[in-house]
């Protein structure tokens, strides 16, 4: 009796045994299958933005290079609010096949801090997949604030005792973090003042509300080359070939701060490696082109296009730094 009681328990084992290599061969068939024809309908590209921001244009400027490679429409998805946690959510929850993506910018490492209660984990839930392009940023400031130095702004800063007031496009942003970065560095006051993005930031700005502001070279660009702004200095390593006649924070004193906004390509997690690898190529390849690099050169950005791995260490690096950052000055939504 003992015999078959054993023996039917060793036929259960093996059956469950049987069963979960079947499993696994038919997934791994499915996966190389499914890889191999990808893809096979239109792919959603997903903004975290409002139209006309860096995410907005780097994914319109790749649109219809990746449209001929994949041979598949590219359908853009602009779902801006909440500093793009909105756009997060709906990747973290979407399904993991590769037809849903996003763009997101650098607002993605510090929203776990910003946005206390989210319904998805920022690694967890979302696969980074590669920083496409990255932007320096530059200090300017409106026409009326005396001097035409980074020391003449820093010393007009004391001189108002806490009352000068620095723009940006909104609480959390890059702008905001390295501009309350350099407070500490430079042992300035200054107030923040927020807003609804940069164009209503950098209006004010030359209308005489804010004094100065840290904003993409993009985006300074035509106010600087018409003088309607002074520009003070960029947060690149090297000087900005779109504005090489201002110098680098580096240059002018402050060697630790270099800053960038940037526009980076992430999935849901799950993914197959394959075809994570497929999108990371076809991106590359888009990205690469001569007319994307031109557009991307005349708008001052940098291709970046690095690895999974590489990017996923730089925003847990971001991450760690930007909320010490973020506790330390105890910044929060107004």
């Amino acid at each position: 009796m003992t015999y078959f009681i054993l023996n039917y328990k060793e036929n259960i084992l093996k059956n469950i045994i049987h069963f979960l290599v079947l499993t696994f061969v038919f997934f791994a068939h499915y996966v190389k299958v499914s890889a191999q024809t990808y893809p096979e309908k239109p792919l959603k590209v997903v903004v975290a933005f409002a139209p006309g921001g860096l995410a907005d244009t780097v994914a319109r400027a790749l649109q219809p290079k990746l449209v001929e490679s994949f041979g598949q429409p590219i359908l853009i998805e602009n779902k801006g609010g909440a500093g793009g946690t909105l756009a997060e959510l709906q990747i973290a929850k979407a399904s993991p096949d590769g037809y849903t993506m996003m763009i997101a910018v650098d607002s993605f490492p510090v929203n776990p801090f910003i946005y206390k209660n989210l319904n998805y984990d920022s690694f967890k839930d979302i696969q980074a997949v590669s920083m496409l392009a990255k932007v320096p940023l530059v200090l300017i400031a409106n026409n009326n604030v005396p001097g035409n130095s980074l020391n003449d702004l820093i010393k007009y800063a004391h001189s108002k005792s806490g009352k000068f007031a620095y723009a940006s496009p909104g609480t959390g942003t890059s702008n905001h973090l390295y501009m309350e970065y350099f407070k500490i560095i430079s042992n300035v006051e200054m107030i923040h003042v927020p807003y609804k993005g940069g164009s209503p930031a950098l209006t004010d700005l030359m209308g005489g509300q804010v004094e100065a502001m840290l904003i993409s070279v993009t985006l300074a660009n035509g106010q600087v080359r018409a003088n309607l702004v002074k520009p003070l200095a960029v947060s690149s390593e090297k000087r900005v070939p779109l504005l090489p006649g201002i110098k680098t924070f580096s240059e002018l004193g402050y060697p630790d701060f270099v800053a960038y906004t940037w526009a980076g390509l992430f999935l849901p997690a799950g993914v197959p490696t394959a075809i994570i690898q497929r999108l990371h190529d076809e991106f590359s390849k888009a990205i690469h082109s001569p007319d994307v690099m031109n557009r991307f050169k005349d708008l001052g950005a940098e291709v970046v296009m690095n690895s999974p791995s590489e990017f996923t260490s730089q925003i847990r690096s971001t991450n760690e730094k930007m909320g010490e950052l973020i506790n330390r000055k105890n910044i929060q939504l107004n």
